[in-house]
């Protein structure tokens, strides 16, 4: 019970920063475009995950007693890296740019909508969808109807940005949900976040202008979109869900979304109409329902 106390505890910090993330996103959009942000934000990511990689390294070689030369990747974490990583980058690229056009809370809402759009996507792999993910898709639906659609039936600027990333970012947890077990996670996450900066900072130079003072002026928003939302909070879900259930940690993560419409609201002075408002509580709904479904009518575990 300690350590299942204990994991909740670390996901439920997870999504307060990742849900802080929101508004520093924004912020670091008056001073860079998204492409500089994102490429610099996972090279600090990156680099976060270095000193645990060594760490974890050590470890594994003292417990087997051999030492061989330190190495980051193996040839296998970096192949799979460049192709989780190349998801990443859209996923990332389509939220960021969609985040210069919305607000924190919307894009928090939409990007939380990987929730339902995973098992449906999962159901072209062949993965069932229960009653409770119909019903949660459903509410989730209607949810983003008044969320994002005017009155012209038409998408809010940057929600649909953001929406078009939430798909890239459920075929990125499909694909790290299948690479996990088969390979080193935090290694892979360190690979995957170098080649999503690395392809940011190409796109950055391509069509981007970004002068020194830029970036100095939003340093804090980088510093900590890269350090705390990349590095940390990843950290942080790695190391909780040893002890927590996929699903149960599912629940706690999407509260970001709730946690992004409240930092919107205290920090940027960011409102929401009661439209709105009646959206964000649709998809929220939808997205406890799709992850609490399955554990109703579950018998317990003698176990």
């Amino acid at each position: 019970m300690n350590k299942a106390l204990k994991a909740d505890w670390l996901l439920l910090l997870t999504a307060v920063i990742w849900g802080c993330a929101f508004v520093a996103q924004r912020e670091g959009m008056k001073y860079i475009g998204p492409f500089t942000f994102n490429g610099i934000r996972f090279f600090l990511g990156a680099m976060a995950l270095i000193p645990l990689i060594v760490h974890r390294d050590r470890v594994r070689q003292k417990h087997c007693g051999s030492f061989r030369p330190m190495r980051l990747f193996s040839g296998i974490t970096l192949g799979q890296g460049l192709l989780v990583g190349a998801i990443l980058f859209c996923g990332a690229s389509l939220q960021q740019i969609g985040m210069v056009y919305t607000t924190a809370a919307k894009g928090g809402f939409i990007t939380g909508l990987y929730v339902i759009l995973v098992p449906f996507i999962g159901r072209f792999l062949g993965q069932r969808i229960g009653t409770g993910g119909w019903i949660g898709a459903m509410l989730a639906t209607i949810g983003l109807f008044f969320l994002s659609i005017n009155e012209d039936l038409a998408f809010a600027p940057g929600d649909l940005w953001v929406l078009l990333g939430a798909i890239f970012w459920s075929a990125h947890v499909l694909l790290i949900g299948w690479l996990s077990p088969r390979i080193e996670p935090v290694q892979l996450a360190c690979a995957q976040f170098l080649v999503c900066s690395l392809l940011s900072l190409i796109m950055a130079a391509l069509i981007e202008s970004t002068t020194a003072d830029a970036i100095r002026s939003a340093m804090i928003p980088i510093l900590y979109g890269g350090f705390f939302s990349v590095g940390i909070a990843y950290t942080l879900q790695v190391v909780a869900q040893q002890d927590a259930p996929p699903t149960h940690a599912a629940v706690i993560l999407s509260m970001e979304t709730v946690v992004a419409a409240i930092a919107g609201w205290i920090i940027l002075g960011e409102g929401l109409s009661p439209r709105a408002i009646c959206g964000c509580a649709l998809m929220l709904a939808g997205m406890l329902v799709v992850q609490l479904a399955p554990l109703i009518g579950r018998k317990p575990s003698l176990s």
